[in-house]
């Protein structure tokens, strides 16, 4: 019993500093890392791919966190519409194995790119320290929002500046 309230005392931990900090490195008005990542259907995705053709909704997530389940959900749901206004949504799972990551999807039928960060060396270079944390990043290459939420009233207007 004693190992078992120790386990979800560590989970809650890590869980709560998860979702809540947030300390990026990479801030408003710089240029984006590049990265090149695998998707969970084996191809091979880079940011730099969408320079100059759509703006980037970069969503770092994990399967376990229940914030992130909610936005996935959502951004799932507006998917068609950011598409419309020309986006594109690249969601980023943060270290976990393909099998999990791929279940997840198929679980919640994600229309989007899912992308595999194995070593979380993406995540690292993005400074993300909670999750969900989103980047919507320009045509341009350069970082325009990075918080842990979605800013729905202004996304577009954040892409174009």
């Amino acid at each position: 019993m004693q190992n078992k309230a120790c386990f979800f005392t560590l989970v809650f931990l890590i869980s709560f500093s998860f979702c809540v900090m947030s300390v990026p490195s990479v801030a408003a008005q710089e240029q984006a890392p590049d990265f090149k990542l695998e998707d969970i259907k084996g191809g091979p995705v880079s940011l730099s791919s969408y320079r100059d053709k759509n703006a980037v909704i970069l969503l770092f997530w994990t399967t376990w966190c229940p914030y992130c389940r909610k936005e996935i959900k959502n951004l799932n749901n507006m998917y068609a519409d950011l598409k419309k206004d020309g986006f594109e949504v690249l969601a980023v799972n943060v270290g976990e194995p393909l099998y999990k990551v791929d279940n997840f999807a198929k679980s919640y039928q994600l229309d989007y790119p899912v992308l595999l960060d194995k070593d979380t060396s993406v995540s690292l270079s993005y400074g993300v320290m909670g999750i969900p944390f989103y980047l919507i990043i320009d045509k341009k290459g350069m970082v325009r929002f990075a918080d842990n939420y979605f800013p729905r009233t202004e996304y577009k207007e954040l892409a174009s500046r």
